[in-house]
This record gives C-alpha cells, structure tokens and sequence, in this order.
C-alpha cells in the first residue's frame, strides 16, 4: 500500500519523465531516415555530442552507486569515479578519432569492415549484447531503487517495469537523433541535481574536512565541534572507522578477510599479514585496468563517436567529455561521507533499502531545519537519479538495437532490406531488448550498483578494447587473431563475473537467495581460495593480457591472411582529414540499401 508520498519528490520526478518522452516525441519527427536513427546523421556538434556522451556515461552508478559504495566500502571505492574519469584519456588519444574516421554505423561494421569478415561480425554483435545486458542491469536497479522510494510501499520491480516500458518507448520513437537532445539535457540536469543539495547539505552540516574528522575514531569525535549533533552508533554492518578511512579498506580486503574468518583463530592474523596487502594490491589494479580500459571499450559510448562529422571533432568532442564528467565526479563521494555521519540506519538495510538510495535520502534531513526545503532537494536528486538511469539506458538501448537491427538484419538475415524495413525492425528489436532487460533487472536488487557496472567494464576491457586498440594501431593482426583474443577474453571475464554475481545474490534472504540456492556452495570455495575469488570478481588483470597475448600469437600465426588492402585502412584511420582519405564504410559497401 502507497503511503506517505512527498508530493514534491513526486512532482519533479514526473516532469523529468514527462519532459523525456516529450523530446522523445519531438525529436521523433525529424528521425526520417537509417542515418537518423543509428547514427544521427552524422551531424551532431561538438557541445551537443559531449553533453550528450557525458549524459548517456553518468549513470545510475555515478548518479546514486559511487555516493552509496563510499559510503558502505569507504575510501576504496574512489578509484571508480577516478578511473571512469581516466578511461577518456585512453579514447582520446588512441581511438575516438581513428574510429570516427572509418565511418561505420556499429562497432560490428568496424570489425568487419578493417578485416573484410562477415563472420566477424556475428562475434561482434554477441559482445555489444553481453556488454550492453550487464550493463542495463544496474540501471534497472536505480530505476526500481528511485521509483521505491519516491512511492513508499511500491515493490521494487514496478519500477524496473515502469522505467523500462518509458524509455524503450522513447528509443523506438526517434532512435539516436531522438536521444541525442534528450541525453545532452538530462546531463544538466544531474550536473544541477548532484551540485545544489551538496552546497545546502555542506552550509547546515558542517564542511567536508569537518565531516570526514568526524570518521577517525569515537574517541577523536566525541572532541570534534561540530554545528550537529555527533554520530549516531554505527550498526553492526557498517565498517568501522578506521577500515573504512584506510587505503585498503572493506572493498578490495574483503575476500583476504573472508578468507581469514574460516580459519582457526591463532592462524588468522599471520594470514592477514601475509596476504593482505598483496591481495589488496591485485583487487585495485585489477579493478583500474577495468575501468580505464573498460570506457574505451563501451559499445554505447563507441558508436556515439559515429555521430560526429569527423574525426578532429570526436577528439574535441572526448577532450570536453573528460571536463565535464570531471566535475560531476566532485561530488557523488561527498554524499557518501555525509552519509555515513547523518544516515548511519542505511547500513542495515538491503537491495533498494541499502546505502544506494542515500542520495535520495539525505537531503530530507534538511527537513527537520528549514521544513520542506529537504522535500524539494530531494525531489531535485530524485529527478536527477531518473535522468541518470534513464538517459544510460537510453544509450544501451540504441547499442543493442542498432546491432540486431543494423548488423543481425541489415547485414546477415535479410541484406537487401530497405531503409525503411530496418527502420521498422530497429523499433521492434528495441521493445525486444527493453523486455528482456527489464526481465534482468527484476532480478539484481540485492547487488551493489557499482559493483554490477564494474563488471560490465571489465567484460568491455577484455572484449571490445583488445579488438579496438590492436586493430586501429597494429597492421599484422588478422581476423583469425582479433576473434580468438576476443572470445577468449571476453568470455572469460562473462563467465567469471556472472559466478561472483550467482555467489553473491545465493545469500540474498529474500526470494533471490532461493532461486540462486544452487550456487551457495560457491561462497564456501570463495572462502576457501581468496585469491581466485579476486581474479573471478575482478577479472580484468588477467583476461584483458590474455586477449591481447593471443591476439599477437594466433596473428603472427596466420600472418598469410592479413588483408591485402591493410596499408590504405591504416592510412584512412590515421591520415588527417586535410587529406581526403576519410571514407563512410557504409556508403562505400552498402550502396544503395542504405
């Protein structure tokens, strides 16, 4: 039963609903032809395509997942906001150009495209779904976190539904053009939604230094002056204070420490001290490799590039990327700290109970001061959240509906369709992967946003950024190569996150725990080997070296099957436009049919 809505947070929510399926409907009578709808007619500006990429990058990850994973994991989990930053840096200087100026419509057009396979890109297609999948996932649970709190009483999977069927909705109508305006909005949106409450937040509780003092231990705090109160007891869940201040905290030592809990009392600190460190070493840099190679692996943020006129405005578009998502990583870590002091309860709960919804939640302290300031702060948040996880999963949706539509139909079933056939099959194929995502999503509330989105990073690292950065700056690697590295890789790292995602959700005391019941004994060995529980939870160290080792192996293996044609392909994705060289690989192998 609904109960104690806030009619504010309800309000600005339904306008930023409202106000996307209006540009939505807008945008989706200038949408007219293929171009329109896969890559925007190759037209969209500078300003407008950072804006955009930057809207469709910050998701529910950045938006709620970053503030509530400091808040529960502490320190550690800042290498997420920094390395989703960093992994620009990598498209900016090694892809974001050379793949604007090959021209193709997908990331599959690529891999066929540079190595003159067809069978290439049916392995391509598989990896912009995977990726795409485990990617809607935590958007799906922002959705059913946001729409959870805004209705109190309201189960968590209506919102996934509710979210979904909106924005499916929206991509059928207007396809990439239709998002375009649409994402490059929703980004100011949460620029706005993420700042404002921060500096009313800040102005009542104290600043950031004087609520980061207040974690350094109970007998330091209990000295602190403070404009409030001192901070309630933590719950037993809750790290305590020194963990969670430390350089490796609860995030990357908690499978030593699991490990350490099932041994014998006597044995357990010599096995910290021998393996703590290192063990903790090997998390983090596993998870940065899959977070920076990861970003310039992302098949919806890949195909955006599509959309510029060339390839010099793709650097300059990543280049603006980097400087906006740069400034909205400010401030999702301070959320989590305030959090942590002011919410301390959010420990305790689970799923869309748990720490991902202290964006949400903060701001309504405010009330208990200035009445309902805190209401519209958070409606304001609120309405961010839903431009957060709508705006992502906007992009997701065009990703894998344009490879079903485009690459599966267009170019495998049916070749000689018409503009307008994959038109329509492109809106068919949308309410296709929005179902089928929406189904997923129903099914991760008890995980961590972020975690979920690091795992698709590191599938993207191990797949899509192998084939890219060997293929664009090495001229011996051969198809046979640049599929093994990928199938290998990239599968790899599937099968490793989707066993820690089964593990995990197996101790859900809700209905998700029966239904993964099977995959309980897996927690046990995860116990047993910490070690493995790390390279199957972070897979990225050893699967993203692994595609590329037999990327050169299997090339220089099959050297007699480089195309012959590989010096002009090189020169076209490296020359300077000046020079005339840029092509549109559709234009030039579709002919008419596009």
């Amino acid at each position: 039963m609904l109960t104690n809505i806030d009619p504010w947070i309800l309000s600005f929510s339904g306008i930023t609903v409202a106000v996307t399926l209006w540009m939505g409907f807008r945008a989706a009578k200038t949408s007219k032809s293929a171009a329109d709808f896969f890559v925007a007619g190759r037209s969209v500006s500078v300003g407008w395509n950072a804006a955009a990429i930057s809207g469709e990058y910050l998701s529910a990850a950045s938006f709620m997942g970053i503030a509530g994973m400091v808040m529960s994991s502490g320190y550690d989990a800042l290498w997420y906001p920094v390395c989703y930053a960093c992994g620009y840096l990598f498209l900016l200087l090694f892809i974001a150009g050379p793949l604007r100026r090959f021209g193709a419509y997908t990331i599959p057009d690529f891999a066929e495209g540079r190595f003159d396979s067809p069978l290439f890109r049916r392995i391509a297609v598989c990896f912009v779904l995977f990726i795409g999948f485990f990617y809607t996932m935590p958007q799906m649970k922002g959705a059913g976190t946001a729409l959870a709190y805004i209705l109190p009483g309201l189960p968590y999977w209506v919102g996934v539904v509710v979210v979904g069927a909106v924005i499916t909705l929206n991509v059928a109508l207007g396809g990439m053009k239709g998002i375009t305006l649409v994402q490059a909005v929703q980004y100011w949106i949460k620029m706005f939604a993420i700042s404002v409450p921060i500096f009313v937040l800040l102005s009542v509780y104290g600043g950031y230094g004087k609520n980061l003092s207040r974690n350094q231990s109970a007998q330091e705090s209990a000295l602190v002056a403070s404009a409030t109160p001192l901070r309630e007891p933590l719950p037993e869940k809750a790290p305590q204070d020194e963990a969670w201040l430390a350089p490796f905290g609860p995030l990357t030592t908690k499978a030593v420490k699991s490990a350490a809990a099932a041994l014998p009392l006597e044995q357990r600190a010599a096995f910290l001290d021998d393996h703590q460190k290192s063990y903790s070493l090997l998390y983090t840099f596993s998870l940065i490799v899959a977070l920076v190679c990861g970003t310039a692996g992302l098949p919806h943020i890949l195909v955006r590039f599509y959309t510029n006129p060339d390839g010099m405005a793709a650097k300059k578009t990543t280049m603006w990327v980097m400087i906006l998502i740069g400034v909205f990583y400010v401030f999702p870590p301070i959320f989590g700290v305030l959090g942590r002091n002011l919410l301390p309860e959010l420990y305790a709960g689970v799923g869309a109970k748990g720490t991902d919804k202290i964006v949400l939640e903060l701001p309504r302290l405010i009330n208990q001061k200035y009445g309902l300031i805190g209401s519209i702060l958070s409606g304001i948040t609120c309405a961010g959240a839903f431009a957060a996880f709508m705006s992502t999963f906007s992009g997701l949706l065009v990703s894998m509906t344009g490879a079903l539509a485009h690459d599966v139909y267009g170019r495998m079933l049916r070749p000689n369709s018409t503009p307008a056939q994959r038109m329509k099959m492109f809106k068919w194929c949308a309410i296709l992967i929005g179902s089928i995502s929406v189904i997923l999503g129903c099914f991760v509330e008890p995980l961590e946003i972020n975690f979920m989105v690091g795992q698709a990073f590191a599938i993207a690292a191990a797949s899509y950024f192998p084939l890219l950065f060997m293929s664009v700056w090495w001229r011996g690697m051969t198809m046979q190569g640049a599929a093994t590295g990928m199938l290998v890789g990239g599968l790899c790292a599937l099968v490793a996150a989707a066993a820690t995602n089964a593990s995990n959700l197996a101790l859900d005391k809700g209905p998700m725990g029966t239904l993964f019941t099977s995959f309980r004994p897996l927690n046990s060995f995860w116990a047993s080997h910490p070690l493995l529980r790390i390279l199957c939870e972070q897979p990225a160290i050893w699967t993203v070296p692994l595609a590329i080792i037999l990327m050169v192996i299997v090339s220089k293996a099959t050297r007699r099957s480089i195309p012959g044609d590989v010096r002009m392909k090189m020169l076209v994705l490296h020359a300077p436009e000046a020079l005339g060289l840029k092509q549109e690989y559709i234009q030039e192998h579709q002919g008419p049919a596009h």
